[in-house]
């Protein structure tokens, strides 16, 4: 087996039953020059089993647990600090890499010598008994197509709406040159983090290659299935504003304007559709204050065009 040029960070709790598509994506990639840190995060369910059946089975992967679960970002930083190849990338455990998807991530960087590169994705939706992969939505392919080697945000605004860690590949010198980590103790941690990646890159790629399949869960239990409940909402919320203070502060200004017509665009619409029937009040106050927030940024007439009329309902009577 070649040496490693890359570590996948594998994070899971509780996901036995998608846990080995996620490690046989790992096995099918037309690159084998990479190793992966599986970190359990406080599993009680045959998760453990399954993580070191993988590493008893081949080298390439490699074991680490929470004793009790600290969270998606806390697990990514366990595994982070583990880290000593060129590159690093992240895939969730529900997840799958496409069979290209390290050997696109890893080559791009090798030609173009940028700190990191981003790639498309599809949902994975169950159907029936199965499940399918999506299309590329438009704010993705509006992120990540055409491919773009060495470009930065002042070019490529509209990059600032892939805001997921798992459709990414790094150097590791980059998040160690700027101590990167990811939020600990909260949702959607990734958020902030991408942000701060594109304000802090010197330079960075984008392909419209499709490198990962993102599971929407069956029985409805993913994080992102979720957002009916306050506690999720408000720290969804938290991470979009975050994510907006760290584009505001680094100057990025046209890639904050690109990101605020996509979560008017995309993010709040069905948001507003659960405050709408929402039984707490609270609920309806955060979104409608977002909104208000948002609208208020800016062009006011611009960003009232890219606001749906359910969302400025929203914005007047809650």
């Amino acid at each position: 087996m070649s040496t490693p040029v890359v570590t996948v960070v594998v994070p899971g709790r509780d996901i036995a039953p998608y846990a080995g598509a996620a490690l046989d994506s790992l096995r099918r990639q037309t690159r084998a020059d990479w190793r992966a840190v599986l970190v359990d995060d406080g599993s009680l369910d045959g998760t453990p089993a399954i993580f070191d059946e993988a590493a008893e089975a081949d080298t390439r992967f490699s074991v680490v647990r929470n004793e009790r679960p600290l969270g998606l970002g806390a697990a990514r930083n366990l595994g982070l600090d583990l880290v000593d190849t060129p590159f690093v990338a992240f895939l969730d455990a529900d997840d799958l890499f496409t069979p290209t998807a390290i050997e696109r991530l890893v080559g791009t960087l090798d030609a173009s010598g940028s700190d990191f590169v981003a790639g498309a994705y599809v949902r994975l939706r169950p159907v029936g008994e199965e499940y399918e992969p999506g299309i590329v939505q438009p704010w993705v392919a509006a992120a990540t197509a055409p491919e773009r080697l060495g470009t930065t945000l002042a070019d490529h605004p509209a990059a600032s709406g892939n805001i997921v860690a798992w459709s990414k590949a790094s150097r590791i010198e980059f998040w160690r040159r700027h101590g990167l980590r990811f939020p600990e103790g909260r949702l959607y941690e990734d958020q902030v983090l991408a942000q701060q990646m594109y304000t802090r890159a010197r330079a960075f790629d984008v392909i419209p290659d499709v490198v990962v399949h993102w599971r929407e869960r069956a029985d409805g239990s993913s994080i992102t299935q979720h957002r009916e409940r306050l506690a999720v909402l408000q720290d969804y919320l938290d991470g979009l504003r975050g994510g907006l203070a760290v584009l505001d502060a680094a100057g990025a200004h046209s890639a904050s304007a690109a990101r605020v017509d996509l979560i008017l665009r995309m993010d709040l619409p069905p948001l507003a559709g659960i405050a709408a029937r929402h039984p707490d009040a609270k609920y309806r106050r955060l979104v409608g204050s977002i909104v208000r927030d948002l609208l208020a940024r800016g062009d006011e007439p611009a960003r009232e065009e890219s606001a749906s009329a359910e969302l400025l309902r929203a914005a007047r009577l809650w």
